[in-house]
């Protein structure tokens, strides 16, 4: 097994790219999901409502963060920590975090045609991952709940080969795979033997970094949305109620823990402790 890929993400909810190495931080990977959009009073804005979001690239460099979008010039954002802090909510925990200024506000209100601001966790130790799946010292950046997420090719083959199964059932045409990147994940495996290992999987090791496997990673309406061109469907949901379905939830994907700190690169190999 080899990493095939690496995914970073620096606004959370926003379109993602792809890069060849990283640096795993205890909080997940080096730029990824350390920068948010909100509403005026706090409240997480994401591409669930705003799929718009998914049109803004973000990418970070010399001490700013770039934003590229299809309604404004490219706007460059200073990352100035703040003594002054405001807190927002992320699935309704609180953080304190930077605000990244009125001119970003005002490019993200242009982009969403809603009131929008920017800020940045600043300081990543703020924010703990769950305890039922983390230890004490364990953190988090702005992602959902876990540093990073893993996902498999295998394990998309098979998600596709089942939606290519229905559409075949109903009578209709085939429809394009769906690519991994609907899922959004930091790490992608490859040369997995079997789809959905990962779900037995305890530890890994990427390269020389190790991690613990926290928990699977249930899925939301976020994934139905064709990024090229902000159309919602119904799969994969629908054939992941089919056929991974438990809890009340639907799931692909794992949630990763870094027990170690190092760099990781596209092509390492993959080994489950």
């Amino acid at each position: 097994m080899k990493l095939a890929s690496i995914h970073l993400y620096p606004i959370k909810s926003t379109r993602g790219h792809d890069v060849t190495t990283a640096r795993v931080e205890p909080w997940g990977l080096a730029g990824d999901r350390r920068f948010l959009v909100t509403s005026d009073d706090g409240t997480m804005l994401t591409a669930r409502k705003h799929p718009r979001l998914f049109t803004c690239l973000a990418e970070l460099g010399d001490g700013a963060l770039t934003l590229t979008g299809p309604h404004a010039a490219p706007l460059r954002v200073a990352l100035t920590p703040s003594p002054s802090l405001r807190t927002v909510s992320v699935w309704d925990t609180p953080v304190d975090v930077t605000d990244c200024g009125d001119e970003a506000a005002a490019w993200l209100s242009s982009l969403l045609d809603t009131p929008a601001r920017l800020v940045w966790l600043d300081d990543p130790t703020r924010r703990a991952v769950d305890p039922l799946y983390g230890m004490p010292d364990d953190r988090v950046m702005l992602a959902d709940g876990f540093p990073l997420l893993l996902a498999s090719t295998a394990s998309v083959d098979r998600l596709n080969d089942w939606i290519a199964e229905d559409a075949v059932e109903r009578g209709e045409e085939l429809p394009e795979p769906l690519p991994i990147s609907r899922f959004r994940p930091n790490v992608v495996v490859s040369g997995v033997e079997e789809a959905f290992a990962e779900d037995r999987w305890k530890r890994i090791r990427i390269g020389e970094v190790e991690f613990r496997v926290a928990s699977g990673c249930a899925r939301c309406v976020m994934t139905t949305i064709d990024v090229p061109t902000l159309e919602k469907g119904k799969e994969p949901l629908r054939v992941l109620a089919k056929h991974r379905r438990w809890d009340g939830k639907v799931w692909f994907g794992m949630n990763l823990i870094p027990d170690t700190t190092g760099t990781i690169h596209q092509n390492d190999p993959i080994t489950i402790l």
